[in-house]
């Protein structure tokens, strides 16, 4: 019991609306709530069960001490209901345990293919604008949070609960002073608690904002390593990162040294020696006044031990309703996260050219990123994207493939409104390669096929060597059939070949390209941009352009400035128009000299 303070401090955080996660919570647990049901009806049971051996060793003394005789056959019997108690009672919570398991078992299916259902419907950009550990957490931590709800917490409260109060009410049956009797030490511990536990929820936001100092002291110090070794400031650094992690402890200690030591001296009142001796010295008053008879004094000691362990349960059982109230309520947020709409009646492009019609778009609605865009990308055309950085680039080329909806204006695809177009079909028409490349764990060929999970060894082989990337893959202990992560660790610039590979194997007459050399070396610039001329190759492109040297052949360079189109043309028309590309170019090239 000593360590309960401590306990809810580092489990405990305070939550934002009570009520809303409440109904997150009974809202999930749904499906599974007539298993739960079952097992604590069995657990109940049990732990009516538990009491019947305190009662049958004061029957049994009761018979054993009565002048006379002993009655063997009364004996017997009492052993017999003690023994068939003590059988019902395991396979009642053996059984009550299994079916919670069950149920946290199906619970788990169901929430994470839930999970998994809802991240294939939404939007591509929400996983641009999601951090990755949020999804993980809610997937992975967040259900195990709710593993101990559902499988324990239920049917171990339940025990908590029944057994000290049927204990209670046997005792009060006997005689009310035992049972006053059993739990007199009860107040002295439940007044303390109330104490410690005044302005918690203060305590612990003055603490989560402690804890959130040293993370961005740790994060900062890991980060600036290198930066400051080399300056000589390591001890500055260091000592940055220990003046955070002191003022938190002394905060921590001096709000928790008090508590404990009033939660050490009044844990006493709980304690089996002090509870014993209470309980005996209550009982031979009450014996020696006549109330009751010693063989009911020997019940209550019995009943008043087991008191507080249940408050142990009890206390912990809170902890975990509270960690999974919150772990609810990220679950449902993830899964109330809105769908990427799909149209009802789903048109299909007829060409494969691109349209962008007054289109503007923010992000959050109102700040406006990219405005008034009139543009068309002609059929196997190559469309150049340029701008300074925040220009409204990368929005606008995303916009394609529905990353996210206009705000106004349209995005047509063959004539046809993307929203309009059936994301199955969207993605079979529009293909993109980024600079952030991600390779799934699974093989490369897995990998490859992503796009075309039918296609043949021969198909991945040629689009592979398209992108100058099967011999590297040769190379490989198992070649195609080598593992990501695992025993094929490819470059930064191989990686790319292998997302080139990716989009020539699934042949998307429409291409979406962010510029894949802007961070590579020299060779691995060479061979991506050899692979990027094969993949472009009779397919509309549309190229968010970081280094101009790049785009010198393409059909249309349009120049992007705050959102809006400020230039459009070729190469040679912008250049010699001598306006915002042609300075673009000028300090391109100078810097390039120097």
């Amino acid at each position: 019991m000593t360590t309960l303070v401590e306990d809810q401090a580092r489990t405990e955080t305070p939550a934002p609306d009570v009520r809303t996660t409440d109904a997150a919570l009974k809202d999930l647990r749904a499906p599974v709530v007539w298993l739960t049901r079952l097992g604590i009806a069995l657990t109940a049971v049990g732990a009516l069960t538990t009491l019947v051996p305190f009662v049958g060793i004061a029957e049994l003394g009761r018979a054993l001490l009565k002048p006379g005789p002993v009655d063997a056959g009364a004996v017997g019997v009492i052993a017999g209901v003690v023994a068939l108690a003590l059988v019902v009672g395991w396979a009642c919570n053996g059984v009550g345990l299994s079916v919670t398991h069950v149920a946290d078992s199906k619970l788990q299916a169901l929430l994470r293919r839930r999970i998994v259902h809802r991240l294939g419907q939404v939007p591509l950009g929400w996983y641009s604008d999601t951090n990755s550990g949020l999804v993980r957490k809610a997937a992975q931590d967040d259900i195990d949070d709710l593993h101990h709800l559902v499988a324990h917490h239920d049917v171990e409260m339940t025990g908590a609960i029944v057994l000290p109060l049927s204990g209670i009410a046997y005792l009060w049956w006997l005689d009310w002073r035992l049972a006053l009797l059993a739990v007199v030490t009860l107040p002295v511990y439940l007044v303390a608690y109330g104490s410690m536990m005044r302005g918690f929820v203060a305590k612990m936001v003055e603490m989560d904002a402690g804890v959130a100092k040293v993370s961005a002291a740790i994060v900062e110090f890991v980060h600036g390593i290198t930066v400051v070794k080399v300056f000589g400031q390591a001890n500055r650094a260091h000592r940055a990162y220990d003046r955070a992690v002191g003022e938190f402890g002394e905060k921590y200690a001096g709000w928790v040294r008090p508590m404990l030591k009033l939660e050490a001296l009044t844990s006493m009142a709980l304690s089996a020696p002090v509870v014993a001796v209470t309980s005996l010295a209550g009982g031979i008053w009450f014996v020696s006044e006549g109330w009751v008879t010693p063989v009911e004094v020997l019940a209550e000691v019995l009943v008043a031990m087991v008191i507080p362990s249940t408050l142990l349960v009890l206390n912990q059982g809170v902890t975990a309703q509270r960690k999974a109230t919150a772990a609810a309520g990220r679950l449902v947020a993830l899964l109330d996260t809105p769908p990427l709409p799909v149209p009802t009646d789903p048109l299909e492009p007829l060409g494969h050219d691109v349209e962008f019609d007054a289109v503007s778009f923010a992000y959050d609605g109102t700040d406006t990123v990219v405005s008034g865009i009139d543009l068309r990308c002609a059929p196997g055309t190559v469309t150049a994207l340029v701008g300074g950085s925040g220009a409204g680039k990368s929005t606008l080329a995303k916009l394609v493939p529905r990353f996210y909806d206009v705000t106004s204006g349209a995005v047509r695809i063959g004539g046809v409104d993307v929203r309009r177009i059936a994301p199955d079909v969207l993605y079979r028409k529009v293909g993109f390669v980024l600079q952030d490349v991600r390779l799934l764990h699974g093989t490369v060929a897995e990998n490859l096929r992503l796009g075309r999970p039918d296609a043949t060894d021969e198909e991945v082989v040629a689009a592979a060597t398209a992108a100058r990337i099967h011999d590297r893959i040769m190379a490989l202990p198992k070649g195609y059939d080598s593992v990501v992560d695992e025993d094929a660790v490819f470059s930064g610039g191989e990686a790319q070949r292998v997302s080139i590979a990716r989009a020539l194997l699934a042949d998307t007459p429409i291409l979406v390209l962010d510029e894949a050399t802007a961070y590579a070396d020299p060779e691995s610039e060479a061979r991506i941009q050899d692979a990027l001329s094969v993949l472009a190759r009779g397919r509309t492109v549309l190229v968010i352009a970081h280094r101009l040297a790049t785009i010198a052949g393409v059909d249309q360079v349009v120049v992007l400035d705050g959102g809006h189109v400020v230039e459009r043309g070729t190469q040679d028309e912008l250049l010699a128009a001598n306006g915002r590309y042609a300075r673009m170019w000028a300090a391109y090239t100078d810097g390039g000299t120097r």
